[in-house]
């Protein structure tokens, strides 16, 4: 603890003895606290008698356990705007996985994605496989599924014989995520699980550009009105964009999920790639990304090749 508290020393943990334990009843019952508290009360002191804090100090701390606020709620579901006046409310998300890989050398790139397709059609594997516009002889795999054990249990047989045959997989740029919710949806259900499918496998945009992204910390201590303000700056643009049929986006969350420790996961598609870049460039003005970006990419830059969009 800090100096002039009344404890000279930080030694929080110290484990109570089997003999304390049976006396944290009384001890709770002394500083008036539910007996649920009681023996976490007497731990905590017993901890702070032998860490050298003073009776005022220890009774300041006491006092302020038994006055803490109520246990924390956890809920994972999604939430959508209400619907006909019901709350929409679900316990289901798309999880998404971009691979990219290298083709083996001496392996022509056509027998590769000959390889990949064979592999993924014989395990009915949902995906889309794009040509590396930045690597001749490279691809990118992209895969979905409710079930985040579909990654292990379907798409990794898949790609055995690939791998098997040299197939090198560039793991700087994989890349998972899982479908959210902001809470604006009107269709909770389509925007969550149907439109990134959709938006990845509509044939009329072929092009691609996927990058993780990470915020600082200082937005998460922004008030609420400030960040919505951001968001929304931010969100308008993508709007203005999707309406003119120039660029529309998967927005997948990625908290610890991503190897480099990025918390969302950007699809970017459209008809052409030039839109793709601009939006990239348009959205560098807002104060989102000019204040509180971390820090983006690797950029992945594909043009779709194949597509499966049945499952057995």
């Amino acid at each position: 603890m800090p100096p002039g508290n009344g404890c000279s020393s930080p030694a929080w943990f110290v484990e109570p003895t089997r003999d304390a334990c049976r006396a944290a009843g009384s001890c709770g019952a002394e500083l008036g606290l539910e007996a649920a508290k009681a023996a976490e009360a007497y731990q905590t002191n017993h901890a702070l008698v032998g860490s050298g804090c003073d009776d005022r100090a220890i009774s300041a701390i006491l006092l302020s356990m038994s006055q803490a606020s109520p246990p924390l709620t956890i809920d994972v579901n999604e939430r959508g705007k209400e619907r006909d006046g019901q709350p929409q409310v679900m316990n289901r998300r798309l999880f998404m996985q971009l691979l990219v890989f290298e083709s083996p050398r001496r392996t022509k790139p056509e027998d590769t994605l000959a390889s990949l397709k064979a592999g993924l059609e014989a395990a009915g594997v949902q995906s889309v496989l794009y040509e590396d516009v930045n690597h001749p002889a490279g691809f990118g795999l992209l895969t979905w599924s409710e079930r985040p054990a579909h990654f292990v249990t379907s798409v990794r047989p898949a790609l055995a014989e690939s791998l098997e045959l040299g197939l090198r997989l560039r793991t700087e740029f994989t890349m998972m995520g899982r479908a959210y919710s902001s809470g604006f949806e009107p269709d909770l259900e389509y925007w969550v699980l149907k439109r990134p499918v959709e938006t990845a496998l509509n044939p009329a945009w072929p092009w691609a550009v996927w990058y993780p992204l990470r915020r600082g910390g200082a937005f998460e201590r922004l008030e609420r009105k400030e960040k919505v303000g951001i968001l929304h700056e931010h969100a308008s643009i993508g709007k203005a964009y999707g309406e003119a049929n120039l660029a529309h986006d998967i927005r997948l969350a990625c908290h610890g999920l991503d190897e480099h420790d990025n918390e969302f996961l950007i699809g970017l598609v459209g008809e052409e790639l030039h839109p793709l870049s601009h939006i990239v460039q348009r959205m560098r003005s807002t104060r989102q990304t000019s204040e509180f970006i971390l820090q983006m990419g690797p950029f992945f830059v594909g043009h779709r090749v194949w597509a499966l969009a049945g499952s057995r």
